[in-house]
């Protein structure tokens, strides 16, 4: 009886493949950061050709680009995780709780550090990170509306795009200076976020009776 041929999985090993150019760039970028890191020294750590990372990543910017990216849906998921409505007593109760998870993802991702506040100049990761600011302020303003009774806020200024991004520049100075996100320099972050988010939103939102 002839024995059929397994049937190959080209996209599994593909994303594989995929997977360990990721992996290895964000070691190497947690260690060395983003101006040490080539296409050579990606291969070298994931132990591949260098034409296998340039068949899926034609540049070290492309390279930087998914990592970005991989570190925006860390930022997604922590929007999306379940919080307890019952909990909060305040606008700024929901706000320090998001802003804390994102904290916590800078804590323990030296390569997000290196991608979204070190200072490297590449103009496409830059602009990538700005795209996803966006995409989370969307999620972050529905999340407040979810849990209160939001003001009309104006259509032409991402207001809570902008105060993450407000809150990432104190982190970025603290991780310029002292190469992690310090407990004070955290804080003060925090309170950025908050005091320009305090411009649209008054001190008392009404809390929904059942969450939207």
């Amino acid at each position: 009886m002839t024995r059929l041929a397994t049937p190959r999985k080209p996209r599994a090993r593909s994303q594989a493949r995929i997977d360990s150019i990721l992996d290895a760039a964000r070691t190497l970028l947690a260690a060395e950061g983003v101006a040490s890191l080539s296409i050579y020294s990606v291969a070298e750590r994931a132990d591949i050709p260098p034409s296998s990372v340039y068949h899926f990543f034609a540049s070290v910017p492309a390279l930087l680009e998914a990592l970005t990216a991989d570190v925006h849906a860390a930022f997604r998921a922590c929007l999306q995780a379940p919080i307890d409505h019952d909990a909060l007593n305040g606008w700024r109760d929901l706000s320090r709780l998001v802003e804390q998870r994102m904290l916590d993802i800078y804590d323990e991702d030296a390569a997000a550090r290196q991608l979204i506040l070190a200072q490297h100049g590449l103009t496409e990761v830059t602009q990538a990170d700005r795209q996803h600011d966006i995409e989370l302020g969307d999620l972050m303003h529905k999340l407040f509306d979810h849990h209160f009774e939001l003001p009309k806020l104006p259509t032409d200024v991402d207001v809570f795009a902008l105060a993450m991004e407000l809150g990432d520049r104190v982190y970025a100075r603290s991780v310029q200076q002292h190469g992690q996100i310090t407990p004070r320099m955290a804080e003060e972050g925090m309170r950025v976020f908050d005091a320009y988010l305090g411009l649209y939103l008054p001190p008392y939102l009404p809390k929904r009776a059942i969450p939207a």
